[in-house]
């Protein structure tokens, strides 16, 4: 039996508008037509970018995230600035940002949803290569380290725990895979 995925929105409730993200609790039509809330955070969609140095070493930050109350290991990365902004062109802007480094040449590695099951957030993970040094200019609530790292080191620390950020860990493999090839 093939069961109906689809639920359809009935009614949008916005429960908070913030500066980054809203959250909803939306009332939704089930495929077996009763009813159900389906609660989740409104996200304009977020890039990142993995740089690789001429040396094969990755660029990496630290930084402290709040949420979790802990300095972590992460590629550059930043939220959209809306639903039209351009993916390609944020990226660029974020690792010049926060690393100060500009890519030569830059491709997409992959998109994913890091947690559909309550965000409709989308992470754009783009490969940055070809890396010239520049000044960094973080927002200034931004607080980071920036590091070459060894590729071969970074992939250890994202399998041994030393690196718990989903996105960093996605396009470490993703890169590795890709180098098998």
């Amino acid at each position: 039996m093939v069961i109906k995925l689809i639920e359809k929105r009935i009614c949008k409730n916005r429960l908070y508008k913030g500066g980054a993200v809203n959250f909803n609790a939306d009332k939704v039509l089930l495929s077996n037509g009763k009813t159900a809330t389906r609660e989740y955070m409104d996200h304009p969609g977020a890039v990142a970018v993995l740089p690789v140095l001429a040396d094969g070493s990755v660029v990496l930050v630290r930084q402290f995230r709040y949420p979790i109350g802990a300095v972590t290991w992460e590629i550059p990365a930043g939220k959209m600035h809306g639903r039209n902004d351009n993916p390609l062109r944020r990226a660029r802007a974020e690792l010049a940002e926060e690393t100060g480094y500009r890519a030569g040449r830059i491709e997409k590695l992959l998109d994913f949803w890091p947690c559909c099951a309550f965000s409709n957030e989308k992470l754009h993970i783009y490969l940055g290569r070809d890396l010239k040094p520049g000044p960094a200019k973080p927002d200034d609530d931004e607080f980071l380290n920036v590091r070459n790292v060894p590729f071969s080191k970074a992939l250890k620390m994202a399998e041994n725990g030393g690196i718990k950020d989903s996105k960093t860990i996605i396009a470490l493999l993703a890169y590795d895979k890709r180098c098998e090839k």
